[in-house]
Parts: C-alpha cells; sequence; structure tokens
C-alpha cells in the first residue's frame, strides 16, 4: 500500500459549543448560502482556527470575544487535500467564549455525500431536485464549515430558508415557521436546539413529501415521509417503528432522548439507510412497502433496517465512538439488536437463523481469507473508514457481540448495556470502554475474551473426536486457525478464549455443558451420555468457530438432520462447515455432497437457502470444468421434491417463510434448466404481460430469472419494458438484479450499456452490473471487460465511496484461475490506483438487497 500522508486531528486550541447555522438552498441552480454563527470557547491563546471545509467558499470570517470588538479574520488558507481551512486573525484570539461568524456559499453536488441534490419525478412526470445529506464519515465540511469529528460534539441550532411549497427538515422539532422578508416565495424555518452531537449525526431535507404519523406508547412523535401520492407505503414502517422505539427504551432502560423521530425515503442514496439523529434517511427500497407490490423478502427487509437505524439512536448518536477506530463497535452492535428487535416485532420470521445465514456465514467466509483485518483496525486518515465499513464490522462484528451476549446472558448484558449508555451520554466513548461495563455487570473476563476476537484476524477451527467410557463421553478438542486457503501450517497458529457450549440427542437446543477454552488443546468430559447418543458442538451456532467431526462423530449426527431432531440453526451450520471444509481441501466434496442426502425431508426456509448458497458457489466453480452439466441435474435433483411439495400457489395457512422457501426453491429449479418449472414461469410470465393474471410479489424474481435465463432479445425487450412502467423503486430493482440472466453474449452487451442509462439511478448501476457478473461464465468476462472499459465514468459516479469497492467485488468474484487473479491485480494497478485496501463491500445496508 503506497504511503499515506501522515494525518494529524484538528487542534485543540478553539472548541465549538453551539453552532447556529442558516443555509439556503437553491433547487434550481443547485448552490446553497450559509450562514454559521457559532458559539465557541477558545482554550489556547491562538491566532488562528482551524476548521474542516470541502468544496465551500468562504466569504467573510469574524471572531467576537465575549463583551469585546468582532475581529475581521484576514485570510483563508485552504488545505483542500486536508479538507481544512486555517482562519487567520491580525491580532491573538485570547481564553475564553466568544462568537465565530462566517458567511459561505457551497454547492448541491450529485455525488450522494454532503449537501448533495437527488431527483425524482412529479405525478405529470415534471423532472425535480430535492436537497438532502449524507455526512458520515466525514461530509458535514461539505455543508458548513465544522470540526467534523465524532468527539467534537455541540449543540445545533438550525434554520432553513427554502420555498415555501417544500418540506424542510432537521433532527429537531420545528418552532417557527415564518414568511422570509426579501422573498415572498420564500420561508424561513427554524427548528429547535439539539442535544450534544457529533456533526456526522446532523441533517437537512428540503423536499416535496406525503407523511404518515402515529405516536409511540412513551409518547414519540414517529413519522414517515414517502414519495408524494404513496404515503400508504410508509405504514409498514410507522408500525415497526412505533414497535420499536419502546423495545429499546425498555432494552436499555434509557429513554429516547429527542421529541420526535422522522423516517424519510430518498429517491438518490448511497447507502441503505443513515442514521441522523431524529431524521433518519432510507433508500426507498429499505422503507416503503406496497401491501400488493411488495414481496415477503423486501417487508423483512425493512424491519431489520428500521430496528438497525433505530438502535443507532442510543447506541451511537447518544453515545458515540471516540473516533472511527471503534466504528465496528457501532455498527456491530446495531446489526446484532436488529434481530433482537425483529424477533421482538415479529417472531414468525425465525429471523436468527437468518442471521446465521445472511451475517455470521458471511463473515466467515471472508474472515477465512488471507487479506482478511481485524474487526478493530485503527483508522488514521477518515479517508480511510469507507475502506473498513464492509462485512467485517457489520457482520463479524454483529456475530461476536452475539457470542458476547450468549457468554454473558441477557440480564447481566442489559445491565451493563445500561450502565454504559449512563455513563457515556452525550459523550464519546471507545471499545474498552464497554468492555468494562460489561464486565463489572457480569464478573466475566470479558476484556480478555474479546480482545482475541477483535484484535486479530480470522477465527478457529475447532476438531474434535470422542471416546466413549462406560457412561461418559470424553471429547478432545484442538484450535487452529481456518483458512480458506487450506489447513494452517504456519508454525504459530494464532488462539482464541473461546467460549463452547456442547449438547447431546437428549436436549438438542440446550448446552449440556459451557467451557471457555483458553488454550490450544482441551480434554472434556461428559457425564451420563451412553453410547447412542450423538454429541455436538456450539448449539444455536453462536460461536464464531468452524467445527470439523471426526468421521464417526459425524456419521452420529446424521439421523439427527434427518429426524429434523438437530435445530434448524445446526443443521445450517453443520452443512455450512462442510462447505467451507471442503472448499479449502480439508475434506472431500463427496463427503458433503454424500450429507445432502440426509437433507431430504428439510422444511426450513433458512436451511434451504443456505445449502442452494453454497451449492451455487459449487457450481460457479464447476462451470470451468466439464462437470458443470452434471451439478446442474444434482441440483434439480435436491430441488425437485420440495418444489413439488410446495407447488406455486400459497395453501391457506402458510406463513412469510413458506413465501420466502417457494421463491427461493422455483428460482433455483428454473435457472438449473427444470423443464415443467420453466414452462409453468412461461406461462405465468406471458398472463403477467398481458395484464390477464399479475404476478404475486414473492413469485416475480424466480419467474424473471427464470424466463430471461432462457429467453431471447423479445423476453429482455419485455423486461426492460416492465422496468420502465414500473412506479415503485422495489420492482425496478427487482428487475434490474436479473437482467444479468440473460445468456447471449450481444444482449449481455446490451443489459451492461443499460446500466448506464438515465433509466437506472446511480446508486442501482452497481447491482446491474453485479446481476450480469454474477450469473453465468460469459456474464463474468463481459462484465469484467465493461467495468475496465467504462471505469472513468464509473468512478467520477462514485468517487471512491463504497459502491465502487462493491462494484469491484461483485465484478471479479466468480473467476476461478490463476491467470484471471494475475489479471485483476494488474489491471486494478493500471486501470484504477492501488486498489490493495479496498474491502468487499457487504454493507448489510445493501446486501440484504441482494440474496445471493
Amino acid at each position: 500500500m503506497p504511503d499515506r500522508r501522515p494525518f494529524e486531528r484538528l487542534p485543540a486550541d478553539v472548541r465549538p459549543v453551539n453552532y447556529g447555522l442558516c443555509l439556503k438552498p437553491d433547487l434550481i441552480d443547485f448552490t446553497f448560502e450559509g450562514k454559521l454563527e457559532a458559539a465557541v470557547e477558545v482554550k489556547n491563546a491562538t491566532n488562528q482556527i482551524v476548521m474542516n471545509c470541502a468544496d465551500i467558499d468562504i466569504i467573510t470570517a469574524s471572531y467576537a470575544p465575549e463583551g469585546d470588538e468582532e475581529v475581521h479574520a484576514t485570510g483563508f488558507n485552504y488545505q483542500n487535500e486536508d479538507e481544512k481551512v486555517t482562519l487567520s486573525f491580525p491580532s491573538t484570539l485570547q481564553k475564553g467564549t466568544g462568537m465565530l461568524k462566517i458567511d459561505f456559499v457551497g454547492e448541491l453536488n450529485d455525488k450522494m455525500k454532503g449537501f448533495y441534490r437527488s431527483k425524482y419525478s412529479t405525478a405529470s412526470g415534471e423532472v425535480r431536485y430535492a436537497a438532502v445529506t449524507q455526512f458520515e464519515a466525514t461530509d458535514a465540511r461539505r455543508a458548513f464549515p465544522c470540526w467534523d469529528e465524532p468527539a467534537i460534539k455541540a449543540t445545533f441550532d438550525v434554520i432553513l430558508i427554502v420555498p415555501k411549497d417544500r418540506v424542510a427538515l432537521s433532527n429537531m422539532n420545528l418552532i417557527e415557521r415564518k414568511p422570509y422578508p426579501d422573498d415572498e416565495n420564500l420561508v424561513e424555518v427554524k427548528f429547535a436546539r439539539t442535544p450534544v452531537m457529533s456533526t456526522y449525526l446532523v441533517a437537512f431535507v428540503v423536499g416535496e413529501y406525503d407523511f404518515v404519523e402515529t405516536r409511540s406508547a412513551d409518547g414519540v412523535l414517529v413519522r414517515v415521509y414517502t414519495p408524494v401520492g404513496k404515503a400508504e407505503q410508509g405504514k409498514f414502517a410507522l408500525e415497526v417503528a412505533a414497535k420499536t422505539l419502546p423495545f429499546y427504551k425498555d432494552y436499555f432502560n434509557v429513554p429516547y432522548p429527542l421529541p420526535k423521530i422522522d423516517l424519510i425515503a430518498i429517491a438518490d442514496f448511497a447507502a441503505g439507510a443513515m442514521e441522523n439523529w431524529g431524521l433518519v434517511t432510507y433508500r426507498e427500497t429499505a422503507l416503503l412497502i406496497d401491501p400488493k407490490n411488495s414481496c415477503s423478502s423486501s417487508r423483512q427487509w425493512v424491519a431489520l433496517v428500521v430496528g438497525h437505524e433505530l438502535a443507532h439512536q442510543w447506541f451511537g448518536n447518544l453515545v458515540t465512538m471516540e473516533w472511527w477506530t471503534h466504528l465496528w463497535l457501532n455498527e456491530g452492535f446495531a446489526s446484532w439488536i436488529e434481530y433482537l428487535c425483529v424477533d421482538h416485532c415479529f417472531p414468525e420470521y425465525d429471523i436468527w437463523t437468518q442471521f446465521v445465514s445472511a451475517d455470521y456465514t458471511r463473515a466467515q467466509e471472508l474472515d477465512a481469507l488471507d487479506n482478511s483485518h481485524p474487526i478493530e483496525v485503527s483508522v488514521g486518515h477518515p479517508s480511510e473508514v469507507d475502506e473498513i465499513f464492509d462485512a467485517i464490522s457489520y457482520s463479524k462484528g454483529a456475530s461476536v457481540i452475539r457470542m458476547l451476549h450468549d457468554y454473558i446472558g441477557d440480564e447481566d448484558f442489559r445491565k451493563g448495556m445500561n450502565q454504559y449508555l449512563t455513563k457515556f451520554q452525550e459523550k464519546n466513548a471507545a471499545t474498552e470502554d464497554l468492555w468494562e461495563s460489561l464486565e463489572q455487570a457480569s464478573g466475566k473476563p470479558i476484556a480478555a475474551v474479546m480482545s482475541t476476537w477483535t484484535k486479530q484476524m480470522g477465527f478457529p477451527l475447532i476438531y474434535v473426536e470422542s471416546e466413549q467410557k462406560e457412561d461418559t463421553r470424553i471429547l478432545k478438542l484442538s484450535q487452529r486457525k481456518f483458512c480458506a486457503s487450506g489447513p494452517h501450517n504456519g508454525e504459530e497458529s494464532p488462539h482464541w478464549m473461546v467460549p463452547i457450549s456442547i449438547c447431546t440427542s437428549e436436549s438438542p437446543a440446550s448446552a449440556k455443558l459451557r467451557l471457555l477454552m483458553d488454550k490450544p488443546e482441551m480434554t472434556v468430559v461428559l457425564e451420563d451420555v451412553n453410547s447412542e447418543q450423538w454429541v455436538k458442538l456450539n448449539p444455536g451456532t453462536v460461536g464464531f468457530y468452524r467445527t470439523q467431526y471426526s468421521p464417526s462423530m459425524l456419521e452420529s449426527l446424521l439421523p439427527g438432520i434427518r429426524d429434523l431432531s438437530l435445530q434448524p440453526v445446526d443443521r445450517l451450520g453443520l452443512q455450512n462447515d462442510l462447505f467451507s471444509l471442503a472448499r479449502a481441501g480439508i475434506i472431500s466434496t463427496v463427503e458433503v455432497l454424500k450429507v445432502m442426502e440426509a437433507f431430504v425431508n428439510e422444511p426450513n426456509y433458512t436451511v434451504w437457502s443456505d445449502l442452494s448458497c453454497n451449492l451455487g458457489i459449487l457450481s460457479t466453480l464447476l462451470s470451468h470444468t466439464e462437470f458443470h452439466e452434471e451439478i446442474q441435474g444434482f441440483i434439480r435433483d435436491v430441488f425437485s421434491p420440495i418444489g413439488q411439495r410446495l407447488g406455486w400457489d400459497p395453501k391457506p395457512g402458510e406463513g412469510h417463510l413458506d413465501a420466502l422457501l417457494r421463491g427461493l426453491v422455483l428460482g433455483k429449479l428454473g435457472k438449473a434448466g427444470h423443464k415443467q418449472t420453466l414452462e409453468e414461469a412461461r406461462r405465468r410470465f406471458k398472463d403477467h404481460v398481458e395484464g390477464k393474471n399479475t404476478l404475486s410479489a414473492d413469485l416475480r424474481s424466480p419467474v424473471y430469472v427464470t424466463v430471461l435465463k432462457n429467453g431471447d432479445s423479445t423476453t429482455l425487450d419485455t423486461m426492460l419494458k416492465l422496468h420502465k412502467q414500473a412506479d415503485m423503486q422495489e420492482e425496478k430493482n427487482r428487475i434490474e438484479r436479473v437482467l444479468g440472466a440473460i445468456s447471449s453474449p450481444e444482449l449481455i452487451q446490451k443489459v451492461l450499456s443499460f446500466s448506464l442509462s438515465e433509466e437506472v439511478r446511480p446508486q442501482d448501476t452497481v447491482s446491474v452490473i453485479g446481476g450480469v457478473a454474477g450469473a453465468s461464465k460469459q456474464g463474468r468476462k463481459s462484465a469484467w471487460v465493461f467495468v475496465k472499459d467504462n471505469w472513468e465514468e464509473l468512478y467520477n459516479r462514485y468517487q471512491g465511496g463504497f459502491l465502487i469497492s462493491r462494484l469491484l467485488k461483485l465484478s471479479v468474484d466468480g473467476f476461478a484461475s490463476e491467470k484471471m487473479a494475475t489479471e485483476v491485480k494488474v489491471s486494478s494497478w493500471c486501470n484504477f490506483g492501488d486498489l490493495t485496501h479496498i474491502r468487499p463491500l457487504n454493507d448489510p445496508s445493501i446486501s440484504a438487497q441482494y440474496p445471493p
């Protein structure tokens, strides 16, 4: 990695106490005027003030010490590289408080960061723009000069001057709306003072929106803002938010600190959502649900994202990380507790089993690579933050917090959380501070255990063999680092402090024994276990490790899969471990495929989804060999019995998970060329297009993907027409993600060109290209060439934000040859500059929208 310039935080001589901020956006010329009046404290006498500032022109600046004359700054020295400005004063500013005034102008950019413009169409088709914000990590400085570091907290008084027919929102409730003296078409909108908070959580929105509202049980006003005419689509999120606020208040035993919370759907939005305090912004697909046109997975996705962002209102907003190094804790925690919250609101989702498939196993896949990184990475320059927001910070972070919660127990965990939030409210904290609170509450060595999980990369493979002596079972356990590239044979394998639990067939869902494995090898004695019983490690698949059983132990577990006495989450964990051991060359693929036969009676959606994903990876690898047809046949054999059992139409009494399973199985059969599935999909697609019989939302993806994979240019044109007619972003995205399934090389080119057209929102281009790359061998090659050929335009679009790293990961994911690996490395250097540091972006805020 090339040397980075040394990074320095802002000097501590001057600190803000309150920002009085007035902004006047121009929605036609895409500029804004701003006035800042900040109450500051000069802590050390100085003749300059250094602040963050980017793409802003300062017109005048002055400082007035309390009770003294105003002094005008004589120079503004912009350090553009560092995104800083130094205001120089003719005389020394003495210690004490005073008022810093700055008049400035800026640009409403189209890069989805800072204070930016977002494009939308009115009912009559007229194109208009809203002005919205996205400040995390370091883009508040694009909206106003500020001390843009999470630990420099202050209060904010915001005034927005906006056209009188527009909605204006900020973090706090509106306190006054009055005509603007200089222009009768404008109004001045004033908001209440915020609590003490970090700059990255400040937000403003100016645009046209409808809303639905309610009060939560604890009296907080909750609103969901939607595009005009779509208020109905905000009701589901509103319901979730109104249930979630009291849940967190109760869980943390700390009330929500603001009088209101708004959730708002933004048309052009890079991430999934952003937890701005009191004004949470979302992609439309992460917030809007249409009862008729939204599929089950979208509902679940909205529930999770709402749960995630509202958790941040406490964990992140009330108590904030001291510096970006501790970002993993903020994100990992919210990514864990969102599931707790959804499980509370929707027990029928069986969401914890889905956690294992969506977060836990995905984190293990990435973390087994040689180029993984520890959860906690020391961040110098904040531009490195975008490289760290990855599946390791979110998904591994969430997984180790789930393991920690299990190790401590819920009651002590809550006690520790309350202590932490109370002690540090309106302040900043580091990872160690949380460990300390949890250690005091539980009396367990939390810091020692957790540092083995956060400060070193990777995780252990626990090898276990057993021996029966009368009525006791003796287990020998040993741990080594698990590597995707094969058995770890370095001299020194790192070691972890592993909370281990063990269950038997007598009670598969509860631990018979719990212990902390704090050395490389251990012998464990289980009393009262006869030779007929099976023994399994890690019930609930909570510990962040993989398990390799001796052949006889594995053999004894198979009946537990067949008769479903093993919990779904453990059936899932077992086959996931086997697949990854096979991919790492530690056991043979044949052994794994044999175990597949034990899954004939499998009823659980999440287990199927994980199986399907693993077979998909195998199928991708075999697409480079002559066995491709055989694996397709194997997939048809595995999936047709359950396909037959489910049929195409929902039966009375079915729920959320049945709908998800049907979509998964039909899509898998369709892609594998199952004849009856293809014929039925074509028939239903024809009826859908002709308006005879609309496809239910849950069947659309599988039908679309099946007809496209086996379709021609007419099929593609029909899909593009459906895309154009779709009124809902969810349906547009659904189509964008499957277009890549088309087979012919020239149609693949057409899809790739479409990805950069006006028809596709900039944040969604990535999923079209990714869909092509993920669909076939031909698609992978074409997408890679396309990304190389259009690199400049793509890079300019995303300006090195995280969407660019997501794009690269999607484009090169399925390659399996040495030659390609070299080409990817070489062209990365030639075309893309140094990308060695780019994380494989699996932001949950996005990945949940792109199920494998």
